[in-house]
């Protein structure tokens, strides 16, 4: 098994450089590619150190099984027939192909299945925040179908990559200092702040980062469920939350939800208020599973439960989920 990734360098590539080696993923070589600026710099990965090797138009990924790519979607456009070209299962991190009807979108607690089914032979991984709501989703949707679906996300600066994560650090110790604060990742000043905008508004009103939300989630799990979503910039430094407002066919009882949540795969239940114990994005940075709490009926629905969600969206969100569609088809055989 040869794996590469493409975008080793940016902080998802070296979330994958983790996760691959914490997971003991099988391979045999593991190749890394980056631009121009990163070709030349080593990583160290299981005691050997790796040289990043300049993503070129050539005949590199010949032997290449599996190709973890998150190098943004311009180059994922550009090098796709180049990474797929000799049988490589391309894994995209970017929003390249995710609504391409011959490119499957895949969450393997919800959909491992559709990774089969690959024409292109790329796989696309979702958007962070769909990935982490859907997870949640999927085993309330055995209880009874979800109609519609209205969210909140509360969005930290590693949703923006490493700069951002840098940034946000930079504003605080200049505000501190009483310098001018840089902005520079952000259309506005992060520190003490939150932004009610992620990625580019479209003609409805929505940003693009929303509606990603709308499209992902019904493609995911295959549902007619409409999602809104109000999505928000906020100043804690690594992992996504959620509030979830959800509105079902039948009623789900906050206890079946809590059993529900709790049996399900990537999903720890963390909800106790007596006790003040939720999911902070705090304590879920670093950790792979979702952590849900504050589930609770919808006092303006019969039919409607919320909930509260918080975790690493570079790790489940992002590299994790990729890696473990990887291990689903290794595990089923399906692999060049």
């Amino acid at each position: 098994m040869k794996v590469a990734i493409v975008g080793a360098s940016g902080a998802v590539g070296q979330e994958f450089l983790r996760i691959l080696d914490q997971r003991n993923f099988p391979m045999d070589e593991l190749v890394l590619f980056g631009s121009e600026r990163s070709a030349g710099r080593k990583y160290n990965f299981r005691g050997k150190d790796i040289e990043v090797k300049l993503l070129q138009h050539n005949d590199d990924f010949r032997d290449i099984d599996i190709a973890f790519t998150s190098a943004g979607a311009g180059t994922s456009k550009e090098f796709a027939e180049t990474i797929t070209k000799y049988g490589a299962v391309m894994i995209d991190n970017s929003s390249a192909f995710r609504m391409d009807d011959d490119v499957p979108l895949v969450v393997p607690e919800c959909n491992a299945e559709d990774a089969l089914k690959r024409p292109r032979g790329i796989i696309a991984n979702p958007n962070c925040t769909t990935i982490m709501m859907v997870v949640c989703l999927q085993p309330l949707e055995q209880l009874s179908h979800i109609k519609r679906i209205r969210v909140s996300s509360y969005q930290s600066a590693s949703g923006a990559g490493a700069a951002a994560m840098a940034e946000l650090e930079q504003q605080y110790a200049e505000l501190v200092a009483g310098k001018p604060v840089t902005v520079k990742k952000f259309p506005h000043q992060l520190a003490y702040n939150v932004i009610p905008q992620i990625d580019v508004f479209q003609p409805n009103g929505y940003t693009k980062e929303e509606m990603k939300m709308y499209n992902e989630t019904q493609k995911i799990m295959h549902t007619d469920a409409r999602c809104s979503a109000t999505c928000v910039r906020v100043s804690s430094l690594r992992s996504h939350s959620e509030s979830v407002w959800i509105e079902t066919e039948a009623p789900i009882s906050v206890e079946q939800a809590r059993e529900a949540l709790a049996a399900a795969p990537g999903v720890t239940l963390r909800d106790n208020p007596a006790e003040l114990v939720y999911p902070m994005p705090l304590e879920t940075a670093g950790l792979d599973d979702i952590y849900v709490g504050r589930i609770r009926k919808d006092l303006s629905d019969d039919c409607g439960l919320t909930f509260w969600l918080s975790g690493d969206q570079i790790r489940k969100g992002a590299a994790l989920n990729a890696v473990q569609i990887a291990e689903y088809l290794i595990s089923v055989g399906n692999v060049k």
